[in-house]
């Protein structure tokens, strides 16, 4: 069978020029074991007549072709993912009868067998366009179309799809049948179907126009004392309540499930009705207040794409991030007004803001509206371009035109488009419309051009210390010198009672490569100066030095925590550029940290200490600041307060830190009870993670991982046991460990995650590095054998990131050289030595200021 073929824009348009008009019956059965599924698809569809033309369908056995009465030779018209359909008449049916295969990879139809009690629980996937696995479709977005689904399954099974479950009806012995209604009229990237023994609890909302819209909940019946079904009602509760209220449209479906499913590749996905979250979600222990955080924000980003991205949807992928960075600032927006975390946008200033900075200094960024030729584009530019520097820019344009217009023009939008297809375009013109801005100019520089900006306040003064001059530099990189206009403020910080509050603030709109600020002439020079405060704006910021001496030593005393979190975004933008020594970095977290109110803010500078800990820090002191920074910690640990969430990230982050054998023995002993933290459970979770910790060590034995595992027999646990082996520091085993994922085919997607993310887990990367040469030697057969999902896996997670060293960049920089194509893989590889590069300029940056 010929390599599975990627649908291109051209085709997409030129086939969209033909069809219209499609509705699609579905007939499944999923009682059958053997790993495979019947299939039968009846569509009807109009088109021009005598066209010619193609429809998805990815089979393992085609049965039968029928197009309007004529039966077709199913060799002849399918390669085993498209059917050729021509000499098509103005009012067509098409008929499909298949057997399809299902997947462990979380693409299509995934099934998984739960160890706990032997049931099998399926749930779709269908994006980008994975549709075509389980029926026949025409797998784009702009050929909305209605489904209606019968489905046979065992009777003992919950099945949900978009439209609402009918009850089932008994069929053969054991199974029952359920004949759906025809479900909405939305794109196949959204359709869904879930199926199995399902736990489930229900409720309902209010909208706007009356109704009481029905809610659902389901998990796996052994995850089931998890689930917090009053939790995530009441999230979507209140932010059905915001959405209708911010958009002045009511909420557009019939019900709103939400189903966590076991080996999910991604946080959640907007199916429309029937939105699925990963497990993760599930808190089986206790989690940090930051997680909790990060769980509403999800649920809310999905939530929202009910009216973004489902009702209107893009006509092709180029507006993927629309959709996407729309949820983000949505969620987070909604997660301040409805939740009790009213401090996200500082979650949102160093976490999403900062990975959008990073992807975008990465040779692979691109514009926020990406060239999109063909599906394989799609499928890369699923990053923080997309998601996290597109949120960052509506954020910009919030501040430029205002929240309420901004608010006006997306309902007038939502309302003139819903249930069709819009543009980017057709977005700006209700925004101008509502603010009475020009967007033309706006849109260009910010949309259509790739980087980001670096902002310099500079200011002079007089002996006095009264400001003389100010004005803010904004400078580019060479490969994208694109200025932008920015809406930024200004926030003077000086000392109040011993806190470092703001005490001034000037807002202002900012272009080209110098703007002055002449509403800080004539003030007397703060402690700390803040460029971009509130972080209203997309940049790089960079503090002057007085302003930074004093961030660096008074952090914690800074009131605002969205002002902290620009400081130390902006410090860890210096790191990554190789401007601020990550030594320095180090000993800023240290200091502060303990001090640090908002869990998100801590979680993320603990999780970034790490990083600068084992990757950017000088050859000649990292075991010592590494060690250092690992025993800090621990030390914060049993000076936080008794069962505080500062407590369990401490401790949670120790378990990270971990480098030496002495650690290894305070993690054996919080686990034994012997060294007792008042307030804290060692709870399963936990306990998996000292394990862990342990096996990176050379600590943990294979009784201890077995043990661990013995009392947490479950897919999770046995995923975790996994990563604990794989960690151990000994050759063979890293290397089996490589290889497993490398070549075993018969792995699920989790399965595999689990055993690469305990080979990456090391305090020697010399244990990682022999495997190079054969993970560049294999790239091509894997891209070329894998589906995309677990073939991205592999080229991501089988990299030896924790190699920090010359050779290897040049032995990657020279595959490069040679490989070109496929251009999604080649991207994926060039971005692992990007980060590889700026490893090197780190440490030779921390080494130099060392001496």
């Amino acid at each position: 069978m010929s390599a599975r073929p990627d649908l291109t824009r051209s085709e997409a348009e030129e086939r969209s020029s033909l069809l219209g008009s499609a509705a699609y019956e579905v007939t499944l059965d999923l009682t059958d074991e053997s790993g495979r599924f019947r299939s039968d698809t009846l569509v009807r569809f109009t088109a021009t007549p005598g066209a010619s033309t193609f429809i998805e369908a990815t089979t393992a056995e085609l049965h039968e072709v029928v197009l309007n009465g004529r039966p077709l030779d199913a060799a002849s018209v399918s390669d085993g993912y498209r059917i050729r359909l021509d000499g098509l008449e103005a009012e067509n049916e098409l008929l499909v009868v298949s057997t399809r295969k299902y997947t462990n990879t979380g693409e299509g139809l995934h099934r998984f067998v739960d160890p706990v009690d032997g049931e099998a629980y399926l749930y779709t996937e269908f994006a980008v366009a994975e549709a075509n696995r389980v029926y026949a479709v025409f797998d784009q977005p702009d050929l909305k179309a209605s489904v209606r689904f019968t489905i046979t399954a065992p009777d003992h099974w919950s099945v949900l799809s978009n439209a609402p479950s009918p009850e089932p009806h008994p069929a053969a012995s054991g199974t029952a049948v359920w004949a759906f209604e025809t479900g909405p009229v939305i794109s196949s990237y959204i359709v869904a179907i879930i199926a199995g023994p399902y736990a489930s609890w229900h409720s309902s909302a209010a909208s706007r126009d009356g109704r009481e819209v029905p809610l659902g909940v389901f998990t796996r019946a052994s995850l089931a004392q998890y689930a917090e079904p009053e939790v995530m009602f009441e999230l979507v509760r209140g932010g059905l309540a915001f959405y209708e209220d911010a958009f002045g449209v009511p909420y557009p479906y019939g019900k709103y499930d939400q189903v966590f499913v076991p080996e999910y590749n991604w946080g959640a996905m907007e199916n429309v009705g029937a939105v699925t979250f990963n497990e993760g979600y599930l808190f089986r222990s206790r989690v940090s207040d930051a997680r909790r955080e990060q769980r509403a924000i999800v649920v809310l980003h999905e939530l929202s794409h009910m009216w973004f991205g489902n009702s209107v949807t893009m006509r092709w992928w180029n507006d993927l991030w629309l959709n996407e960075s729309f949820a983000t600032w949505a969620s987070t927006l909604a997660t301040s007004r409805v939740t009790e975390f009213t401090d996200v946008w500082a979650t949102f200033a160093t976490d999403e803001k900062t990975h959008a900075a990073e992807q975008d200094q990465l040779p692979s960024t691109h514009p926020i509206v990406a060239e999109i030729h063909d599906l394989g584009d799609v499928e890369v530019n699923f990053d923080a371009i997309t998601y996290d520097k597109g949120a960052s820019v509506l954020k910009q344009l919030v501040a430029w035109v205002g929240l309420d217009a901004f608010q006006r023009g997306v309902g007038a939008y939502l309302g003139r488009h819903g249930g069709g297809n819009a543009t980017l375009s057709d977005l700006l013109v209700e925004l101008e419309r509502a603010s009475g801005r020009d967007l033309a100019d706006w849109s260009a520089k910010w949309l259509e051009t790739a980087g980001v900006n670096t902002l310099r306040l500079i200011v002079e003064t007089d002996a006095a210390g009264l400001i003389t001059a100010a004005r803010v530099e904004q400078t580019a990189a060479a490969s994208h010198p694109t200025l932008r206009p920015h809406r930024v403020a200004i926030g003077s910080y000086d000392d109040v009672d011993g806190r470092l509050e703001r005490i001034h603030r000037v807002e202002l709109d900012i272009d080209g490569a110098s703007t002055d600020v002449p509403d800080l002439v004539g003030r007397s020079r703060p402690a700390l100066l803040l460029v971009n405060d509130d972080d209203l704006t997309y940049a790089k910021v960079r503090l002057d030095e007085p302003s930074f001496a004093v961030a660096r030593d008074r952090l914690s005393d800074v009131v605002d925590p969205v002002a902290r979190a620009v400081i130390v975004g902006s410090a860890w933008d210096g790191v990554r550029d190789a401007e601020v020594p990550a030594s320095d970095f180090v000993r800023l977290v240290v200091a502060n940290v303990g001090h640090e109110t908002q869990s998100a803010a801590r979680g993320l500078a603990l999780s970034r200490l790490e990083l600068a800990a084992s990757r950017y820090l000088a050859d000649h002191h990292r075991d010592v600041l590494a060690e250092e920074a690992a025993d800090a910690v621990w030390a914060l640990a049993e000076l936080a307060p008794e069962g505080s969430d500062a407590q369990l990230q401490f401790v949670k982050a120790f378990t990270r830190l971990a480098c030496v054998p002495a650690h290894a023995d305070v993690l054996e002993a919080l686990a034994s009870g012997e060294t007792r933290l008042s307030g804290l459970d060692v709870d399963l979770d936990l306990r998996w993670e000292i394990t862990i910790a342990r096996a990176t060590l050379g600590a943990a034995s294979d009784g201890e991982i077995d043990a661990a595992l013995a009392a947490d027999d479950t897919a999770k646990g046995r995923q975790l046991a996994e990563t604990a082996r794989a960690a151990r520091p000994d050759q063979a085993l890293k290397d089996a460990a490589w290889r497993r994922v490398a070549t075993d085919t018969s792995l699920s997607n989790d399965l595999a995650r689990a055993i690469a993310d305990g080979w990456q887990r090391t305090t020697d990367p010399a244990l990682l590095a022999g495997t190079a040469d054969d993970y560049l030697e294999m790239l091509d057969r894997v891209w070329a054998e894998r589906s995309y999902t677990m073939a991205s896996l592999i080229v991501r997670r089988l990299f030896p990131a924790p190699v920090v060293d010359p050779g290897l960049a040049r032995r990657v920089r020279s595959w490069l050289d040679a490989h070109a194509e496929p251009a999604p893989l080649h991207r994926l590889v060039a971005e692992q030595l990007s980060e590889l590069e700026r490893a090197l300029a780190a440490r030779h940056r921390d080494a130099a200021a060392a001496g």
